[in-house]
């Protein structure tokens, strides 16, 4: 039974995650599942901090992103698969910083779903333990970006295509590892990453062999990250 007087804070951060062997396009659109798996490593220091609090008390959700009010349907439906989950009828406030140019091309919707996720299952009041294996959260995080999984291990991290769960390849602690991230221009990709890797899917010739050889890219990746190569 959805609970009528509610009133829940968390917040969570997330770092960006940059693909070394990178997915693009989707098995289902509709899930949000990538064609195949990828790896990548995750950022100290370029992140995405947010807090939700949903309250009993508030008419309808609100996303604030860098201090500025948005519309992003996709946020919505994650706080809505959220209450359906927790049994909320409590609308949300949702308050995002980036570390990072929104939508410039380094994976802030990542780091952004991510923390989003985590936060709002944590404001729920729905278990927070071992979220790296719950499916359902991890359903969840999938459809706001297919490649926020990511966000929430650190290190060198694998998205498994068949099963959807995470595996850390490589921990911080295990590769001293830097990445130097320039910043060349401006304001927003033109392009965003899901219209692109629908364009590519619909129209490259050279898309089907690369989705067929994309598991051998994936295994010489793993060999190389334990040679420390």
């Amino acid at each position: 039974m959805p609970v009528d007087d509610f009133a829940g804070t968390a917040t969570a951060r997330a770092g960006v995650n940059i693909a070394l062997v990178k997915y693009w396009g989707k098995r289902d659109v509709a899930a949000n599942l990538p064609a195949v798996g990828s790896i990548s490593m995750t950022l100290d220091g370029l992140d995405t901090r947010t807090t939700v609090r949903f309250d009993s008390g508030l008419d309808t959700d609100r996303f604030i992103l860098d201090r500025e009010d948005r519309q992003d349907p996709r946020v919505f439906a994650v706080l809505d698969d959220i209450r359906a989950l927790a049994g909320l009828e409590a609308r949300a406030e949702v308050l995002s910083t980036n570390g990072v140019p929104t939508a410039s091309g380094l994976a802030s919707s990542a780091s952004g779903f991510a923390a989003l996720t985590l936060s709002a299952w944590a404001a729920a009041g729905l278990p927070t333990h071992n979220l790296e294996s719950e499916d359902r959260f991890l359903d969840i995080v999938r459809r706001g970006s297919g490649s926020a999984p990511r966000s929430l291990l650190g290190g060198l991290v694998e998205l498994h295509r068949d099963s959807g769960h995470l595996e850390t390849l490589s921990s911080p602690t295990d590769w001293s590892l830097r990445m130097v991230v320039c910043r060349l221009t401006r304001g927003q990709k033109k392009v965003s990453s899901r219209d692109g890797m629908q364009h590519t899917t619909d129209t490259s010739t050279y898309y089907s062999t690369w989705v067929s050889e994309h598991p051998a890219d994936l295994v010489a990746a793993r060999a190389a990250i334990s040679a420390k190569d």
